[in-house]
């Protein structure tokens, strides 16, 4: 069993109850290579500003690299009794170089700590996602130039017939969607991108710290000013998980339109058989199982949200053990995201699109009763006796 980081004045041992119950490290341990990482910067500004001696830093330094190599090729064995993943690393350095380990927490807390760590994880994060989306939108040009020969499709307003549309209008549609949550993510990135690390606590410290040395080291645009909100916010943590609410959303509308296309009484498009499954008691079926789930997963998406703004409602400042609950539904959100972005992705280069089908249904004379209109206008007939006109035509028509 580790030693806590935070024994100082207890006398009795945590009951064990207790310790499986507050233990995040299953949760957390995904943040170890930030945790390193930022425990580099933070031992290097101590050494540089003569806080610990630099014998001592440059030791501290050397060990945490070694633990990042030896988790980059997979040779620790991870023990998950410890309490979290600024403990692990802790220990894992402590067994590396000894009693100067011990220097590293100086000046710091893991209110500070974890935050930093969150926040440089969430960067590559969104930057990924980014990546990801951009994939999915490089895929429906794809689409479109790979089913040149369907220049028009219905379009459909309330699920019936509109008006005719191009395809390429069509699926531009959710590609300006997909850019809308590329700028989301780009505009959150910059709120994520601040420093907390040196807010220890919550009201920072005594000690002679550089905050923008740290921050230059790990990549931060600026240093957080008020302490207290450094170490309770978590705005940024509701903000991604809106943005991949959003996103999504826009999935599920993308799939739902596919799953519609894909059925027979539309006959739209044909779905590679790679990304669909089959019945176990119908033999003909052919299942967009992938679509349904991405369009299912938007739930859970939705229900990450509401938890989160729901575990921040009324906590006082500053810093709560409730906020070790957000990194669950963060990094469940994430995975959820970027998985269903990428599946979508490929998913969407091997769709074909049924052309006769789709003439068949641009023969409805409905789907140009608007242009009808529009064209009695020209003449100089007011829009609304055009309008008239026209329905009452397509009304017969259709008896």
């Amino acid at each position: 069993m580790s030693k806590k980081l935070w024994g100082g004045r207890f006398t009795k041992k945590t009951d064990p109850l207790v310790e499986q119950f507050t233990s995040s490290i299953k949760a957390d341990f995904v943040l170890a290579k930030y945790d390193v990482l930022a425990s580099v910067a933070h031992a290097k500004m101590l050494g540089k500003c003569n806080i610990i001696p630099k014998k001592d830093a440059a030791k501290i330094v050397k060990g945490l690299q070694a633990i990042l190599k030896d988790f980059d090729n997979c040779k620790i064995k991870i023990d998950f009794s410890v309490e979290d993943v600024h403990t692990l690393i802790q220990d894992l350095l402590q067994k590396k170089i000894g009693d100067a380990a011990k220097k590293v927490h100086t000046a710091r807390s893991r209110n500070d700590q974890v935050s930093t760590d969150t926040r440089m994880f969430c960067r590559d994060f969104l930057y990924a996602l980014s990546g990801s989306i951009n994939g999915l939108q490089n895929s429906l040009d794809v689409f479109i130039s790979k089913n040149k020969n369907v220049k028009n499709m219905p379009g459909y307003t309330h699920l019936q017939h509109a008006q005719p549309v191009t395809v390429k209008d069509y699926i531009g549609a959710y590609k300006t969607m997909l850019e809308r949550d590329i700028d989301r993510l780009k505009d959150i990135y910059k709120r994520v991108n601040v420093l907390p690390l040196g807010s220890c606590a919550l009201a920072g410290t005594s000690l002679p710290i550089d905050r923008r040395f740290v921050a230059k080291e790990l990549g931060f645009s600026s240093v957080m000013q008020n302490t207290l909100d450094a170490v309770s916010d978590r705005d940024f943590v509701i903000e991604i998980l809106n943005a991949c609410s959003i996103l999504g959303m826009h999935l599920s509308r993308l799939s739902e339109d596919l799953i519609i296309w894909s059925s027979s009484e539309f006959n739209f498009i044909d779905i590679d058989e790679a990304f669909c499954t089959g019945s176990s008691i119908m033999p003909q079926k052919k299942n967009p199982d992938v679509l349904e789930l991405i369009r299912g997963s938007a739930a859970t998406l939705y229900g990450n949200l509401m938890s989160a703004l729901v575990l921040m409602k009324g906590l006082p400042l500053s810093y709560n053990r409730d906020m070790q609950l957000d990194k669950e539904p963060l990094f469940d959100s994430l995975k959820i995201a970027k998985d269903s972005v990428d599946i979508m992705a490929k998913l969407i280069k091997n769709i074909k699109l049924n052309k006769s089908s789709i003439d068949k249904q641009l023969e409805d004379c409905g789907l140009y009763a608007t242009l009808a209109a529009e064209k009695l206008v020209k003449k100089g007939i007011a829009f609304k006796d055009a309008h008239k006109i026209v329905g009452k035509k397509y009304a017969r028509f259709q008896v």
